[in-house]
């Protein structure tokens, strides 16, 4: 049988596989030759301390031998003319349960408000270079969702969820390198992940399934308490006995249109705050604690921090090393922000959105939209005080800390472009005054960390959604609508890629389970 070995070795031997396979050798107490394979299995880093080292954990094959595994891959099939669930959103949520219903015999029909991978791309670009938003496709709507164009971050703290190794099998078999199946804070790529996306959506397609994008959900009919049609776009309707509603956590049009309907959802807390920038060099030299340049072998360096502030929760949100902000934004006449980074985490910046946790009792709880409307409202005096065409209103990241304006800004990665506003004016003294003391502590912690060159830019508000979708929990469909399966991030069950393609794959279980019982 194999082994499992862990080693503990310098930056400099991580690529070395000769030298690796001496130290797994020497751990065995075997000679080297005795060893007839290596495969890597776990790989992170160590960077508590110096020296710096690569943390490796091996299976071993010794005096045997290699036999490799069958490669894992989705069990999939054709589906054309069997019985049909509808997904609303092609986001991580909608995709992972499209795949999961042709695993499991059953066709899925995607309903998509935004555009497909490539003409979202235009979209994006137009935003990024003279700030004109379609609120039809942008950073949040379409193909793939918010994610598609938002990193790809693959770490989750959810491992009760479900499978989180199945889910990384099937981003690798799409198209995901390796290097996700071993990394301990995987990650894909802004760059790459739209490719990904496609593919899943072409085999989906291929498979029988159908995507229709462009196209809105404006209605929900039903019929003795069980779902019995959609209204798509204000003109049409069709038949539907099983919907997964995985829209993402900026649907407010969805969010509104159960509200109307008489569809129970509740306002939810979430995080609100700024997106910080830093030049990725200052970060790797807190991070690894060095005294010149990184060597290439050590990755951009992240971080991760939290403080409690006034009874509050003050923390580090989506970092991405070599990243960009962009801006995130899903209607006009409001300013959001998020950050992403490409597969090589190459640019000169680091940032991190910096929130505080918020409380129902911050807004009119007892009204289902309120938490919506109290961000929407913080989007949209961002946006007045920075004169609008997505300029972002921003500050020197020690003058936000004193609480005093900006005499000049230092560069940004933030395309649209930012302008010197105190964010006093802009953020609820509640938010302001914690991230004040949150950044105080951080740069305390991370000795460097406050300083004149990085950036605060607000405002980072979309970190979960506003609205939870009640569901049962044994059965995850709506308490008052058979056949309703609230879904995904948007509905108040995941946060981020991993955790949506499991509720993903929950609810389409769940949907097929109900489908087999009216049939």
């Amino acid at each position: 049988m194999p082994k499992e070995v862990t080693i503990r070795t310098v930056p400099e031997d991580a690529l070395n596989p000769e030298r690796q396979k001496r130290m797994v050798a020497r751990k065995l107490g075997v000679s080297p030759k005795r060893i007839t394979h290596l495969k890597l299995r776990k790989r992170s880093i160590d960077a508590r301390r110096k020296p710096i080292r690569f943390v490796l954990q091996f299976v071993v094959w010794v005096d045997q031998p290699y036999q490799p595994a069958d490669n894992w891959k989705l069990p999939l099939q054709n589906v054309t003319g069997k019985p049909e669930v509808h997904i609303v959103g092609l986001g991580p949520a909608g995709l992972f349960a499209a795949l999961r219903l042709i695993e499991l015999g059953v066709k899925p029909v995607v309903i998509e408000r935004g555009k497909a991978v490539r003409p979202r791309r235009r979209d994006l670009a137009l935003l990024n270079r003279e700030g004109t938003l379609n609120p039809e496709s942008n950073y949040c709507f379409g193909e793939g969702g918010a994610g598609t164009f938002s990193d790809g971050k693959l770490y989750t703290r959810s491992g009760k969820r479900g499978d989180l190794t199945r889910v990384l099998h099937i981003l690798h078999q799409f198209g995901a390198s390796e290097d996700i199946l071993i990394d301990s804070h995987p990650h894909i790529g802004t760059n790459l992940l739209p490719g990904i996306i496609q593919f899943i959506r072409e085999q989906i397609i291929a498979c029988g399934g159908e995507v229709l994008f462009e196209t809105r959900l404006t209605g929900i009919h039903t019929q003795f308490d069980k779902l019995a049609a959609l209204e798509l776009d204000g003109n049409r309707t069709i038949p539907a006995q099983a919907l997964i509603l995985a829209t993402g956590h900026s649907a407010r049009d969805i969010f509104e249109l159960l509200h109307h309907a008489g569809i129970a959802i509740h306002a939810k807390p979430f995080a609100l705050g700024v997106r910080v920038e830093h030049p990725q060099s200052l970060i790797d030299q807190i991070q690894y604690r060095l005294q010149g340049d990184r060597p290439e072998v050590l990755p951009p360096a992240a971080y991760s921090v939290v403080s409690q502030e006034a009874g509050r929760g003050v923390y580090s949100f989506c970092m991405c090393p070599g990243g960009i902000i962009c801006p995130a934004a899903t209607d006009n006449g409001e300013i959001v922000v998020n950050g992403w980074s490409p597969s090589k985490r190459n640019n000169p910046y680091a940032n991190s959105g910096m929130v505080v946790s918020l409380e129902l009792s911050d807004f009119d709880f007892e009204h289902p939209l309120s938490a919506m409307e109290y961000q929407k409202r913080i989007e949209q005096c961002a946006f007045q005080a920075a004169g609008g065409q997505q300029v972002a209103p921003a500050q020197r990241l020690t003058d936000f800390v004193v609480g005093k304006p900006s005499q000049d800004l230092p560069g940004c990665s933030y395309l649209p472009g930012v302008t010197s506003i105190d964010l006093r004016e802009v953020l609820p003294e509640l938010v302001h005054l914690r991230l004040q003391k949150g950044f105080k502590h951080f740069g305390d912690k991370l000795k460097g960390y406050l300083t004149e060159e990085a950036i605060v830019v607000g405002v980072e508000s979309r970190t979960s959604s506003p609205v939870r979708i009640p569901r049962d929990k044994l059965t995850r469909q709506h308490p008052q609508v058979a056949g309703l399966f609230p879904c995904g991030e948007g509905a108040g069950y995941a946060g981020g890629i991993m955790s949506a393609a499991i509720d993903g794959e929950h609810c389409a279980t769940a949907a097929v389970s109900w489908l087999s019982g009216l049939h």
